[in-house]
Parts: structure tokens; C-alpha cells; sequence
């Protein structure tokens, strides 16, 4: 095949940090107007691939071509003049600012040197309905949802005239409805001629959404497929390398005593409102409670409250018989909770601080971690090197930054650091959130081991298949509310999706009947 039949080109494409090969002479072909997915393990080199694509990085050595002619790509400015733009995993958006300040920073219309800010207005609206993005452009950004945030994200290459976008891990932050709503999108773009990269772990939507497939594993290419020619399993195999369970096996929960009992729990939002409205809930040793609601109904400042980062209005969390209400992170820590929060960069790292100095953020204070508060910088890393080998963090190093890790690494290190201080709970809210399939599958075998070591967990995710496979018993939440308490092996998705949209449980087991009668009428 020559380099005239695709719209990208990467030719044998190496990117080497000091002695380490992130991409190895990776190659990778995109056709106009298809979605061609990316896929790969954490650490595996996609970001960086594509970084070198979109000019935040250049390639130590390799070569890029566009519709046949070879160009160099030396920053995003040059990226975006080619067509090219991104999507990042995490978004890059100025919270304070309107849609349409976002979309056009950098980029801004203007006229004898003054901004046209209607003009700027009107054909971000125009594009936004060309898309079917239908995105408010007078909206801030710190009040629209996180689907809409992405929506954003795509507005603003389109604005710019991308005719390649690439999305890096554009799922892992939305809800199952916005999931449905990105596909969409995406297959809009390309029947309009759009061409799509789309970097992924999740190989449901590969199947649902794909063309072709490239695989890389450990900075190499494996291979391209034809994703109609190849089932889920046999994608996940070529990506890991091994044979991959994607069940979580597991015994039976024993359940014993409670160790976390919350009642009557209120606990306001930024703005004021009330996001928990008089919750209950209880945890038991030796049991896996999944917490199911759609994004925004209080799963955050609930979390908060019971970690001490939110103010309890009124209502009682006891923890082993003792109220922890209102204490001090650290104090509800040293009581025995450890928490793996939802958002990453924001509550679970120092991105600039060591791989090493953020395993070791819980214990530091204490010995043998420092010693009249001077810290044994030699036993930190002991420690953080016995943690990335068991937790298979994929780093140089204990002494690289936590930013130079891959995102689905950074979440390695911080389950590492929390389960391995032994808690009587542990809190997990959305812990494989940018796992690929293998790491998955070990974090979940983590979760159960702590069950099974007779200890509570709160399972926190929206993620239902996620849910499903590793609770024991499940809670739906809806506006700040408890309700429904199901057995997650008597349950489905269906039920649960009609209790996540505030239907009660005899209401919802009503109407599932009812469909059952009629489908079999």
C-alpha cells in the first residue's frame, strides 16, 4: 500500500526519553473519513504516539505523512494548521470562562484589533449545530456537565477546521447516556469526512464504534486489524499479551459486622445546595457496597463528607462504632479509611512531586518513613520500589515525577498506596477509570482480596458493568438520595438504569415485568 491511500501516515516512529523507548518504530496508517482505534495497556506508548502527532512532542526519529506528502510537525500551532487537533484525556478548559472565551483562546476574531465576539458566537453555534453538539456558547464551564466539557473539547478543534481529531480516553469520564451521545458524535464527524483516532481501553466501544484497530504493547506495534474480523477477547489478548478474565472471580461474600454506618447524612455542594439529602447507608466487613448513579447526584460530596474534605451539615457517619463526623482527613485516615479518590491529579497526587514522595503522602509523618520529622528518603523508596513491583506500576523509576506516568499508572500507585495501609475501609471511586483490560482486571482482584480479608469496602463508580461484576450488594443513588438497596446477582442493568433515573425499586421491577409480558406477547 502506498502513503497515497491514508490521511495519516506514521512511519516507523520512535520516541526515546534518555535510554527509554516510549514508541519503538511504531507505524500506524489512518483512512479518510474512518475511526481508527488506538489501543494498548497504561505506559504502553498511545498518548505518546499521538502527542508526537499533535506537535506537543517531537519524534527522535521517524517520519509523518499526510495525504502522501511527508510534513513536520514541530508544535500544536503547526498541528492545528494541518487539520490536526485533540481531545485530551483530561480537558483544557479555563473554568471561569464562557464556552465561547474557551473555543476562541488563541484563536481569537477580531477586527481593527478588537475581539468580534459575536461573530465568534454565531459560528461556534453554527458548527455546534452543523455536529449536533448543541452546546450553550454562553455557558462557564465550571457549570455545565462533564460530557458537555468534552463536547467543548471537540467544538474547539472543529472551530479551528480539524479534519483529524484524536481522543484520548474520551469515555472515562462520562456516564453510560454520554457515551451513547459520543458515538454519535463521532459517527457524525466521519460521514461528514472527518477522520477519527480514538484511544481507548474499552474494546466495547472499539467494537461499536471502530473501523481498524492498531495494537501496541510495551512501545512495539503488533498489529492493525479490521475490527468486524476480530472479537473483544482476542483484542484484549493481543493487547496484554495473555489470555485476559474480564469476570471477576470470586467466593461469595461473608458479610460480619458494620464497619461504616451513615445516617441521615446531609452535606451541601459548592453553591450552597443541598447534594445529600438525609442518605443512609451501612458497610460491612467482608462485603463490597457499589454505590450506582448517574454523574451528579451527590456521589462526590458524599465521598467528601466521609473523608473529611466537606462539611457535614447535620447526620452521623460512625466508623467501627465511633463518630467520625467532621474530623480531620487525617484523623478519619488514622481511623482506619483509606480512599482512592475520583479525580486523580486533583486529590490523589502531587503530579510534580516523586513517584516515591507520593506513595508515601499517608505515612510520611511516621516512622520508619521519618524520624523527628526529618525524612528517611532511603525507606520512602524501599517502599515505593516494593509497590510498583507488586502493583506492576509501569515507571523508570521511584524518582520520576507521578506526572511522567501514564494516567491509568498514576491510579496504580495511588491504589497501591492506599491498600497497602492495611484500612478497615476502603473508599474506591471510580479506581480503573483509564485502566486498560489487564490492569482491571487486577485492581478488581485487589478489591476482592481486601473483602476477603474481612474488611469493608465502598465502591463507588459509573461504571454499571464495573459495579455489577465486583459489589456484593448495590445502592442507587439518586438526587443525593438512597433509593433502592439491591443484590447485585438479583439485579440487572435495566433495573438499575430505570433506579438511577429515579424510578423506586417496586416501580422499576413493575415495569421490567411489564416489558417481559409485551416482548413476550
Amino acid at each position: 500500500m502506498t502513503g497515497e491511500q491514508f490521511v495519516i501516515e506514521m512511519r516507523d516512529i520512535t520516541k526515546s526519553f534518555g535510554t527509554f523507548k516510549a514508541n519503538d518504530q511504531i507505524n500506524l496508517q489512518v483512512k479518510k473519513g474512518e475511526i481508527h482505534a488506538l489501543l494498548g495497556e497504561n505506559g504502553a506508548g498511545k498518548s505518546t504516539l499521538m502527542n508526537v502527532l499533535s506537535g506537543l512532542l517531537e519524534p527522535t526519529s521517524g517520519d509523518i505523512f499526510m495525504n502522501g506528502e511527508v510534513v513536520k510537525i514541530t508544535s500544536p500551532t503547526k498541528a492545528s494548521q494541518l487539520g490536526i487537533g485533540m481531545v485530551h484525556q483530561h480537558f483544557m478548559l479555563v473554568d471561569a470562562f464562557t464556552v465561547t472565551e474557551n473555543i476562541i483562546l488563541g484563536n481569537e476574531p477580531g477586527r481593527l484589533g478588537l475581539l468580534d465576539r459575536r461573530k465568534a458566537r454565531e459560528e461556534i453555534l453554527r458548527v455546534s449545530n452543523q455536529y449536533g453538539l448543541q452546546v450553550n456558547p454562553d455557558a462557564h464551564i465550571r457549570d455545565i456537565s462533564v460530557g458537555m466539557q468534552q463536547r467543548v473539547e471537540i467544538l474547539k478543534m472543529l472551530y479551528r477546521g480539524a479534519d483529524i481529531l484524536i481522543f484520548d480516553e474520551p469515555t472515562a469520564v462520562l456516564t453510560p447516556q454520554e457515551i451513547e451521545e459520543l458515538a454519535k458524535i463521532m459517527q457524525g464527524l466521519v460521514q461528514e469526512g472527518k477522520s477519527i483516532i480514538l484511544i481507548t481501553h474499552k474494546l466495547d466501544e472499539i467494537k461499536a464504534v471502530a473501523d481498524r484497530c492498531t495494537v501496541i504493547r510495551r512501545g512495539k506495534g503488533i498489529g492493525t486489524v479490521n475490527v468486524a474480523d476480530v472479537n473483544s477477547q482476542e483484542l484484549a489478548d493481543m493487547m496484554v499479551g495473555r489470555s485476559v478474565s474480564f469476570k471477576t472471580d470470586k467466593k461469595v461474600a461473608d458479610p460480619q459486622e458494620v464497619v461504616l454506618s451513615v445516617d441521615n447524612l446531609v452535606v451541601k455542594e459548592n453553591r450552597g445546595l443541598t447534594a445529600v439529602k438525609g442518605l443512609s447507608l451501612e458497610v460491612r466487613a467482608g462485603e463490597v457496597l457499589g454505590i450506582a448513579g448517574i454523574d451528579g447526584n451527590g456521589q462526590s460530596e458524599l465521598i467528601q463528607a466521609l473523608t473529611g474534605l466537606r462539611k457535614v451539615e447535620s447526620g452521623e457517619i460512625i466508623l467501627n462504632d465511633e463518630k467520625i463526623t467532621n474530623l480531620r482527613p487525617r484523623k478519619i485516615t488514622e481511623a482506619g479509611v483509606s480512599h482512592v479518590p475520583e479525580d486523580r491529579h486533583k486529590y490523589g497526587l502531587i503530579l510534580e512531586m516523586s513517584v516515591s514522595e507520593n506513595i508515601a503522602l499517608q505515612t510520611y509523618y511516621k516512622e520508619p518513613m521519618s524520624h523527628f520529622g526529618i525524612l528517611n528518603y532511603s525507606e520512602m523508596n524501599y517502599h515505593a520500589r516494593d509497590l510498583i513491583q507488586e502493583y506492576d506500576v509501569r515507571t523508570v523509576n521511584e524518582l520520576v515525577p507521578a506526572k511522567a506516568l501514564s494516567g491509568g499508572n498514576q491510579q496504580k500507585a495511588i491504589i497501591a498506596r492506599e491498600i497497602s495501609r492495611d484500612p478497615d475501609l476502603l473508599i474506591v471511586a471510580n479506581p480503573t477509570r483509564g485502566l486498560d483490560v489487564g490492569a482491571i482486571e487486577f485492581i478488581h482482584k485487589r478489591i476482592i482480596e481486601q473483602r476477603d480479608k474481612f474488611k469493608a469496602v465502598l465502591l463507588v463508580s459509573f461504571e454499571l458493568e464495573e459495579i455489577l461484576n465486583v459489589s456484593d450488594r448495590i445502592a442507587v443513588i439518586h438526587d443525593g438520595q438512597i433509593v433502592g438497596v439491591v443484590n447485585a446477582d438479583e439485579t440487572s442493568e435495566q433495573e438499575l438504569g430505570l433506579l438511577m433515573a429515579g424510578s423506586s425499586l417496586e416501580k422499576a421491577r413493575q415495569e421490567l415485568e411489564q416489558q417481559e409480558v409485551t416482548e413476550n406477547a
